[in-house]
Parts: C-alpha cells; structure tokens; sequence
C-alpha cells in the first residue's frame, strides 16, 4: 500500500524523534534539508536560539546529548497538515549538577518536499527539579 504526503511526512516525524531518543546524530540529520533551520526553546532572541544548516543544528543536538547523557523525548502525539506539522512530548533529562529537567513542550515543524525544512521548539518553563532521591527545600 502507497502512503500519502501525510503519512510519509508523519512517519518521518516518528524516525526523527527515535533518532533524538537513541543519539544517532546521523539519522537524525537525514531528516532534515541542507538548509534546516532550528529554532531552540531559550535564548536570547524572541525566537530562541536559531541554528542554521545541518551542521550548526547536529552541534546543538550533539552537545544537549553530551551535556544531559539520558535526555529523551517522550512523544504524545504527531499531528501532520499539509507542510507543516505538531509533536507534542515530554523533555526528561539530568544536568551534570544532578538537576533534573522534566517538561513538556511541542515543535512547530515546516516541510519541504519530503524532509524537514524548519524546526522550532517550545518547551514550559518550569524550574529544575532536584536530584533524584533528593526533596525541595
């Protein structure tokens, strides 16, 4: 059976967050155009942090899974329409300081043709939580 757009565009929004959750930098960037452009979730523009081309975005994913070795996204749900698509998810993760970041965000995602032309991710602002086995003071 043929997929459609849709289908094939959903379907490469399903590789791209397993290739974020194993850390498989090359699969990751199979995703995305030459020209991919990455708006981050914190920065200091409006847009966040903006990373352009795949190798300014493979940097920036190479260093959140160097700096938080169990980072994952805990994917809700895809929602794709025509050239753009929605994931929603859970952002875990633990800073070197033992600090644990668990919140939920979405990315806001353009196509071109079949492969991922902009990303741009919003995540909730919610303090770091501590260590676990550790209680709030």
């Amino acid at each position: 059976m043929t997929m459609n757009v849709d289908e094939r565009r959903t379907r490469l929004i399903e590789n791209l967050f397993e290739a974020f959750n194993r850390h498989d930098a090359e699969a990751v960037m199979a995703c995305f155009t030459p020209g991919i452009v990455f708006d981050g979730a914190a920065g200091p523009d409006a847009h966040g942090t903006r990373f352009s081309g795949r190798s300014a975005v493979k940097a920036a994913f190479m260093a959140v899974w160097t700096g938080m070795p169990d980072v994952a996204w805990t994917v809700r749900r895809h929602m794709v329409a025509g050239d753009r698509a929605i994931s929603e998810w859970l952002f875990t993760g633990t800073r070197p300081d033992g600090g644990r970041i668990e919140a939920e965000g979405v990315d806001l995602f353009e196509f071109d043709g079949e492969l991922v032309a902009t990303k741009s991710a919003f995540r909730k602002d919610r303090p770091v939580q501590p260590p676990r086995g550790e209680s709030r003071p």
